[in-house]
């Protein structure tokens, strides 16, 4: 699974990740750096510090769950995020963290929805597959892939649904990389917002949105 860089955030939203990083770190008990000249230099060695300290944990206090999942929904990085994603799915499930995720898109900011699809990214039970040409998956990874099947119908329609309704542009950036643009992955009551979807999409004015939807769909 392969997705196109995402264009630069319409709104710098910084100050807000700063903040939860602050947070999180008070709660977890994890000692951030001095402030530095760069605010990108500052976070990216705040985001180290947590890295080292939740490398190798298998367990978290339950009070940490919704923390450090909004530290992964803030920040504004689609490939650092990870470092917040990955250790939720590990101590509190795949379950849980792509649950919560949902209702950030269903009931979060615009902020929170774009957050959240791109820290879908990572929550994804990935198919690992076995040498050769048939491309089948190993037993043990298409288990938790459909262990998660619910949900990852659930995520599409939330998110297709998002997509139609939500003119807001860092929204429909971030959720259309991972949308499903065939009908065949919608039950058929969901069809014409999938055609709706396509439509926006190719006319609409920001050229990221016009480029992405030709390619997911050629």
């Amino acid at each position: 699974m392969t997705f196109a860089p995402l264009p630069g955030r319409p709104q710098d939203r910084t100050s807000a990740f700063r903040l939860q990083l602050a947070e999180l770190a008070r709660l977890a008990g994890v000692d951030l750096p001095d402030r530095m000249p760069r605010d990108r230099e500052w976070q990216g060695e705040a985001r180290m510090a947590f890295r080292r300290a939740l490398r190798t944990v298998e367990t978290l206090p339950d009070l940490l769950f919704d923390p450090l999942l909004r530290t992964a929904v803030l920040d504004p990085d689609p490939s650092h995020n990870r470092l917040f994603v990955e250790p939720a799915v590990t101590v509190f499930g795949r379950r849980r963290v792509q649950t919560a995720l949902i209702e950030y898109v269903r009931t979060g900011t615009d902020y929170e929805r774009a957050g959240a699809a791109r820290a879908w990214y990572w929550a994804q039970a990935p198919l690992r597959f076995r040498g050769g040409r048939t491309r089948v998956p190993t037993p043990e990874s298409k288990a938790e892939f459909d262990a998660v099947g619910d949900l990852r119908a659930a995520w599409h329609e939330a998110t297709l649904r998002e997509f139609v309704s939500n003119d807001d542009l860092d929204v429909r950036r971030c959720i259309l990389p991972g949308l499903p643009l065939n009908p065949r992955h919608y039950p058929a009551d969901l069809h014409d917002l999938v055609a709706e979807a396509v439509h926006i999409a190719r006319t609409h004015s920001d050229e990221y949105l016009r480029h992405r939807v030709e390619h997911q769909l050629g």
